[in-house]
């Protein structure tokens, strides 16, 4: 399930199957992608947050066996990560684990990424035989460039959280005991903030 947690301006989302390792059904993604679009025009907001639950796995993306009658090449994935993208107050991907296939759209659609030294981060599309979603790999390569991109998407390398934040697919790590700790000082800026200002620097930004 996806839960939703409000809390002075900070809206948490929290994937919740760790018996799956947090993986997602079209059920899930459809929820999550509701969640994301009410966040754009929602009064109340400051900042949002994205984390799964446990310590292991942030998400292993599509539930297997939804993936293989379809939602591998499903485009409920675009509308997750599109929606994300428009979200007008600061978005944050607590990875509080391995961040694997689909679910990098919605981590390489928020501002930021804070992760758990424990993470690992693949996205194994050229093994299992699909392509990428369209926006995936642009938000990669923006972040790390094209070969880098390559290394993972075509060259199916696993990479570590060290490694990540080298090459700027993550912006810090975070021990994972002090992630969510961490992850709501680095928003308080934003919680405490005007939200036209805060609009106004993130369109700045883009």
């Amino acid at each position: 399930m996806i839960r939703l947690d409000k809390e002075g301006g900070l809206w948490t989302i929290t994937i919740e199957r760790p018996d799956k390792a947090n993986s997602l059904s079209e059920a899930m993604l459809t929820d999550l992608a509701g969640m994301a679009e009410a966040a754009q025009t929602a009064e109340d907001i400051r900042a949002l947050v994205i984390t799964g639950t446990g310590t292991r796995v942030f998400s292993a993306g599509a539930d297997l066996e939804e993936a293989k009658a379809g939602l591998a090449t499903s485009l409920v994935w675009e509308r997750v990560s599109g929606a994300i993208a428009e979200i007008p107050c600061l978005t944050v991907a607590a990875l509080n684990g391995t961040l694997a296939g689909g679910a990098f759209g919605m981590a390489l659609a928020c501002d930021i990424r804070i992760a758990v030294p424990e993470a690992k981060f693949f996205y194994p599309v050229a093994k299992l035989g699909y392509l990428p979603q369209p926006s995936d790999p642009k938000r990669m390569t923006a972040l790390i460039g094209p070969a880098r991109t390559k290394l993972i998407l075509l060259a199916s390398q696993k990479i570590g959280a060290e490694e990540a934040v080298n090459w700027g697919l993550v912006d810090r790590i975070v021990a994972s005991d002090h992630l969510m700790t961490a992850v709501r000082e680095l928003v308080r800026a934003s919680i405490d903030g005007n939200p036209v200002i805060l609009r106004g620097i993130k369109s700045l930004c883009s």
